[in-house]
C-alpha cells in the first residue's frame, strides 16, 4: 500500500500539473472516449498502457476473463457498462481483449482449482463454449500453455458473439454505427493480435501475418496457438 500512496503523491505533484488543463476540460465538458475496451482484470494487462491512451480516450470495463455475459433482463455490471458506453457515450468501437497466461482460462482447464471460489466458477460458465471448442477442434495433446492460449483466443470470439445479443449493440450494428474488435495481448512479448472475422483467425497487428487455423467439422476455422518455443 505504501508504494500506491507514493504513486498518488507523485501523480499529484509531478504528473497532474502538466495535464491540469486537460483534466479541467474533461471535468467541464465530460468524457468522449473513442472506444469501449472489455479486458481481463489481470494486473499485467493495462489497457491504457497497451493502447497508449490518455485521460478520456478509452472507456474500460475489466473483469475476470474479459467476459461479456449474454444479454438478460437481470442487471449486471458488464451489461450496464456496455449499455452506458453505447447509448450515453456513443462509442463507435468495442474491443474485447484476451491475453496469454490467463488465470480464468486455466480455471476452465482445471475446475478443481475453482472449488474454493464458487463465484468465479459460476462467472466462468460464460466461457464454457470456448473450452468446448478447444476440446473438440484442437489436438488433444496440446501442452498446457498452448491449450490455455487457445482457450483464451476462442474466448475472445465467444464474447464477441455475446456482445451481439445486447440490444444497444445489435441496434448500432444494424445501422453500421458500431464495430466490434477482438484482440489478444501476449504478456511476454507485448504483441497484440487482432481477430479477422472474415477469415476467422487472429492476425499480427503490425505484420498482417495470419496464424495457422484448424477447420472443424462445422466448417468454421478456429485459431491454432503458436508452436511452443
Amino acid at each position: 500500500m505504501g508504494d500506491l500512496l507514493k504513486g498518488i503523491s507523485s501523480f499529484r505533484g509531478a504528473v497532474f500539473p502538466d495535464h491540469q488543463a486537460l483534466y479541467r476540460r474533461l471535468a467541464e465538458e465530460g468524457q468522449q472516449p473513442q472506444a469501449l475496451m472489455i479486458s481481463c482484470a489481470d494486473s499485467r494487462v493495462m489497457p491504457e498502457t497497451i493502447t497508449q491512451s490518455g485521460p478520456g480516450e478509452l472507456f474500460v470495463c475489466r473483469n475476470a476473463g474479459n467476459i461479456v455475459p449474454p444479454f438478460s433482463t437481470a442487471n449486471g455490471g458488464v451489461s450496464s457498462a456496455i449499455e452506458y458506453a453505447v447509448v450515453a457515450l456513443g462509442v463507435r468501437d468495442i474491443i474485447v481483449c484476451g491475453h496469454s497466461d490467463c488465470g480464468a482460462m486455466k480455471g476452465l482447464c482445471y475446475p478443481d482449482l475453482l472449488k474454493p471460489m464458487p463465484n468465479v466458477a459460476a462467472w466462468l460458465k460464460h466461457s464454457h463454449a470456448a473450452h468446448s471448442i478447444v476440446c473438440e477442434a484442437y489436438p488433444g495433446d496440446l501442452p498446457e500453455r498452448q491449450r490455455v492460449r487457445a482457450i483464451a483466443m476462442e474466448n475472445v470470439v465467444v464474447q464477441l458473439d455475446h456482445l451481439r445479443t445486447h440490444p444497444s449493440v445489435a441496434a448500432k450494428l444494424a445501422t453500421n454505427d458500431i464495430t466490434l474488435h477482438g484482440w489478444f495481448f501476449d504478456i511476454e512479448t507485448g504483441e497484440v493480435l487482432v481477430y479477422d472475422g472474415a477469415a476467422a483467425r487472429f492476425t499480427d497487428i503490425n505484420e498482417d501475418r495470419p496464424l495457422p487455423v484448424a477447420v472443424t467439422g462445422r466448417g468454421r476455422p478456429h485459431v491454432m496457438p503458436q508452436a511452443a518455443e
